[in-house]
């Protein structure tokens, strides 16, 4: 087998691990949703990260035996493989339009990594590894704020929070490329070291961002977002501090940004699809309903002779006889004063006397003395 060949299996086993894992961590976000940022107790999120990592390791070896320009773009398959592999795995089937949200992503991101030229590999001056870092934690902190902010939104929080974990394993990328570079085996250099610390922090936030994106948000939305600016936000790096361009020039350029609009168009229509699925809230009852009916619920139920006399009916005011209020401790009971059988049947035509109301006492109550 050739480096090439060799170099594009590795590429797509990869692509299949990374599929793997954010299946794996859509599923522990679903059934477990008190953890979402560290759900250490499940055995599946340590299989996620074990699946993960391989997907990276993978990727290194391919980029040792292959060029960047083919490793980078199949890379971005794992959208395409994830959803079969939900389906085969979970049961859980993508529509029509995450489906050409994935490929739309897919295409553009490969086509925009394909776009990116190579240059000769130097490493980040302090100056440079401030200010990314700078940069980079800002925008990591204000993307999880604005996550809070929209969470009412399960879709849009996911993508933002993918969006963040998007970008500190972008910028972890980029630190390991300047240390492997730079390094001359020497750890004892402050620049090594805060670049490894860098390295650890941006690592871990990924991690927490990533596992917490897939809670409500599904796994098209997130897993497209995380691995569309991952690499891009790695190229934009690349260019801006690296030097690196685009191949072709502004013929080059043009289609770069045409690749980039086509895969956010991609990420639009997997987000706009998530948040048709999720379900709008329940309407909850006026404030004034919710009380009236607690009071209602509170009062005990009175019964006499075995018959319920509270009703819906007298939930609005008091039952009076003749406009006088009852005395406390008497009931007004029709029954009593029905009419009895000596007056015979009611004829045809005619209509029945009302029955008026009797005062009947209910046993062992206390009737009230008034005072004048």
């Amino acid at each position: 087998m050739s480096a090439l060949a060799l170099s594009v299996l590795l590429s797509l086993v990869s692509a299949l691990g990374y599929a793997g894992g954010a299946i794996v961590q859509e599923r522990v976000a679903v059934t477990s949703p008190g953890s979402a940022y560290l759900p250490l107790r499940r055995p599946g999120w340590w299989g996620a990260l074990a699946l993960n990592g391989l997907g990276g390791l993978l990727h290194v070896v391919a980029l040792a035996y292959g060029p960047l320009s083919i490793v980078q773009p199949l890379g971005a398959l794992t959208i395409v493989f994830a959803l079969p592999l939900a389906a085969l795995c979970v049961g859980r089937r993508a529509g029509a339009t995450a489906w050409r949200g994935a490929v739309m992503a897919t295409v553009g991101l490969a086509g925009l990594l394909s776009l990116v030229g190579s240059s000769e590999d130097h490493a980040l001056d302090a100056a440079q590894r401030l200010a990314a870092a700078i940069v980079t934690g800002g925008a990591v902190v204000g993307l999880i704020c604005a996550s809070r902010a929209a969470h009412r939104h399960p879709a849009v929080r996911s993508v933002l929070l993918a969006t963040a974990a998007g970008t500190a394993f972008g910028m972890s990328s980029v630190f390991t490329k300047s240390v492997t570079v730079g390094w001359d085996g020497d750890l004892d250099s402050s620049g090594t070291l805060f670049s490894l610390a860098l390295i650890a922090v941006f690592s871990v936030a990924g991690v927490l961002l990533s596992q917490a994106s897939y809670g409500g948000g599904g796994l098209t939305a997130p897993l497209a977002t995380l691995t569309v600016v991952n690499p891009v936000l790695a190229a934009v790096v690349g260019i801006l501090m690296f030097g690196e361009t685009f191949r072709y020039g502004t013929t080059g350029t043009l289609l770069a940004l045409g690749c980039g609009v086509l895969a956010a168009g991609g990420l639009i229509m997997l987000t706009t699809e998530r948040m048709e699925e999720t379900p709008a809230p329940e309407p909850s009852p006026p404030v004034g309903a919710q009380i009236t009916g607690a009071v209602l619920s509170s009062v005990p139920r009175q019964r006499v002779d075995g018959e319920d006399v509270r009703g819906p009916a007298h939930a609005d005011g008091p039952l009076t006889e003749q406009g006088a209020e009852p005395v406390p401790g008497e009931l007004l009971d029709p029954a009593a004063a029905a009419p009895g059988d000596a007056d015979g049947p009611v004829p045809p035509g005619e209509r029945a006397p009302a029955a008026p109301y009797t005062r009947r006492t209910i046993p062992h109550r206390r009737r009230p003395r008034v005072r004048s």
